[in-house]
């Protein structure tokens, strides 16, 4: 891929939070990348003159095809990142070895559940919520789960039987008023419960209990001139603000699926298929299929369905689709999700699907506007009996104050585009008095003279602003 098709690209990449995936010439995914601007992003690698790492210049030169995958928030690209390094380990990305992943918060599966930071999951019933992206945002939350519950932090078994024979003794926890003794059966298992469950409701994002609770404490707090602790609140404040609750992008309560999405538009379908593995989206690829005849969506699914499992042999056992296809594979069920995680999912297809689209859609229109502007270039030529089409056009105008400070300017246009960094302004050095005519003559010289000196490029067209005396002097 030339560095043309590349600018064109970067062009109609949206600027959106994402992935973003550099291929070389045998199609190997040498490098991917997050971004919160998938387009600035992307722009600032292929935009330098010059490249402080000689790593990034090499890889840069490699680069033979770009992709990228958009995502809701920054949050979730930085998740997908990690997801695509770690299943692909790219060339040009720090590689992963340690296996180490991001926190989540579990909330064990036993009586009296304890609430902790943990970086693996295992398949016990514990509920799990995350993945976070700082380890810091985690061991606020729980701190301020702490202050507004009282929770058990202990490893007891605290098994119905343990508790009836008196095994155990509160401990420091419960003299602080940190946890209110459920070892000595001082709590309830139906009241630590219902701490229990209105944690899961701040945990999956419903937080503005907790946020208003903070800025109430804040407010507080600067009432009575303790102003340090109000800013440790103000900071808090500012995590809690960040944290978006589980992630389309990895869930572990999401398997082993496909997820396929359909967008229509003529005799144009584009479907987008993303693959989950362990809870992880590590694939996403879209297609278009042209269609034949009439074909209806439920029929080109079901072609796309095949195509696209063939080509990244897949053997998930449920696919999520917004519609049923006219196919059936032996022991594969299809889910058709209203709401929930798998909902989501679908959601996160179509979106891409839908940016797809408008890619296509402005690519074309460009491509539309270049061939009006050659149409037009090559009108030009014939009009004026040039010899060749006026790839550079350079246009000329002069002014002055009242016949003083006289000034001039160079417009450039290449290939029947604005050039504004080719654009010149001009001082008048040799002309005192008003005279358009010497003030030309004077700004062309210089014009001419730097760009053969300097070995610049020749327009083929130059259009002066004025009459006859005009363009005789210059």
């Amino acid at each position: 891929m030339n560095k043309e098709i590349l600018k064109n690209t970067i062009v109609l990449l949206p600027e959106k939070p994402g992935i973003y995936q550099f291929y070389d010439q045998t199609g190997k995914l040498i490098y991917v990348g997050k971004a919160k601007n998938l387009k600035k992003r992307v722009n600032s690698y292929f935009s330098r003159t010059s490249y402080e790492n000689r790593k990034i210049q090499v890889m840069v030169g490699k680069v033979h095809e770009i992709k990228h995958i958009v995502v809701p928030t920054e949050h979730d690209a930085l998740l997908l990142e990690n997801n695509f390094i770690k299943e692909y380990q790219p060339r040009y990305n720090v590689l992963l070895k340690d296996d180490k992943t991001f926190p989540w918060i579990c909330i064990k599966n036993e009586r009296f559940p304890r609430v902790f930071l943990t970086r693996k999951i295992v398949n016990d019933g514990s509920s799990y919520f995350g993945p976070y992206t700082s380890a810091q945002m985690v061991r606020t939350l729980l701190a301020l789960i702490r202050e507004l519950y009282s929770l058990r932090t202990c490893n007891l078994n605290l098994s119905e039987e343990n508790i009836k024979a008196k095994k155990f003794k509160v401990c420091l926890e419960y003299h602080l008023g940190n946890c209110k003794g459920p070892c000595e059966e001082w709590q309830t298992e139906d009241d630590y419960n219902q701490t229990i469950d209105q944690i899961r409701k701040i945990l999956k994002g419903h937080i503005s209990e907790v946020m208003e609770y903070l800025e109430e404490t804040m407010k507080q707090m600067a009432k009575e001139y303790r102003f340090e602790e109000a800013e440790i609140i103000r900071q808090k404040l500012e995590l809690l603000s960040k944290f978006k609750g589980k992630s389309v992008i990895v869930n572990p309560s999401i398997t082993n699926i496909d997820v396929f999405s359909i967008l229509t538009d003529g005799n144009t379908s584009i479907i987008n298929f993303i693959k989950v593995i362990k809870g992880s989206v590590i694939q996403s690829h879209t297609i278009e299929i042209q269609k034949k005849l009439e074909e209806s969506d439920a029929e080109i699914l079901a072609l796309a369905i095949t195509n696209l499992r063939t080509r990244y042999n897949s053997n998930a056992k449920e696919i999520i689709v917004p519609i049923l296809p006219e196919l059936k594979i032996k022991g594969v069920k299809y889910t058709i999700p209203k709401e929930g995680d798998k909902k989501k999912l679908l959601d996160f297809s179509h979106n891409n699907a839908l940016i797809y689209k408008r890619s296509k859609d402005i690519s074309s229109l460009s491509q539309r506007n270049i061939k009006r502007k050659e149409e037009i270039l090559d009108q030009v030529k014939k009009d004026l009996h040039l010899k060749e089409i006026p790839v550079r056009i350079e246009c000329f105008d002069n002014s002055n104050l009242q016949g003083t400070n006289p000034v001039a300017a160079c417009v450039v246009f290449i290939n029947g585009k604005p050039a504004p960094k080719e654009y010149r302004h001009y001082h008048v050095k040799t002309v005192e008095h008003h005279d358009d005519f010497a003030s030309m003559e004077e700004i062309v010289f210089r014009r001419y003279k730097r760009v053969l000196d300097e070995n610049h490029p020749l327009p083929q067209l130059i259009v002066i602003d004025g009459g006859k005396g005009q363009i005789n002097a210059a």
